[in-house]
């Protein structure tokens, strides 16, 4: 049995994992917080090789005649960008995020360097996830 359909049949009810002891609200705060930490991992990705590719493979094509840099690094930029967006949903799908979080960080997706900026704001929510998980203890 999973670990989310176990919580929910023991709504508010301990559970033993392993030597822890863990209510279904503190599951669900270590999921968000997982998942908040995937999120700003995936905009630290998406906003480096976006770093590299206007900083590195695009001088190297144009000023040395490397087009392969650009061929190389453009695909692992729209990779990470794919995955950004992707974490987006699967972060925000939870109902806990303002309207303009969510506006924040799908526009940074297309303003040059944005997804860096907004690693701060994801790692002031993982913080106040944490101090909140805290607080309960």
């Amino acid at each position: 049995m999973s670990l989310a359909r176990a919580a929910s049949r023991h709504a508010g009810q301990p559970m033993t994992i392993g030597d822890r002891c863990m209510n279904h609200d503190d599951g669900i705060r270590a999921a968000e917080l997982r998942q908040l930490r995937r999120l700003r991992l995936a905009a630290l990705a998406e906003g480096m090789t976006l770093v590299v590719l206007v900083l590195v493979a695009m001088p190297a094509k144009h000023l040395f005649g490397l087009p392969a840099a650009t061929k190389v690094v453009g695909p692992v930029h729209g990779l990470a960008f794919v995955a950004y967006a992707w974490m987006i949903l699967a972060t925000v799908s939870n109902d806990s995020w303002r309207r303009g979080e969510i506006l924040r960080l799908t526009i940074a997706a297309f303003v040059p360097f944005g997804t860096l900026l907004s690693a701060g704001l994801l790692q002031r929510k993982e913080a106040a996830l944490v101090a909140a998980g805290q607080g309960r203890a």
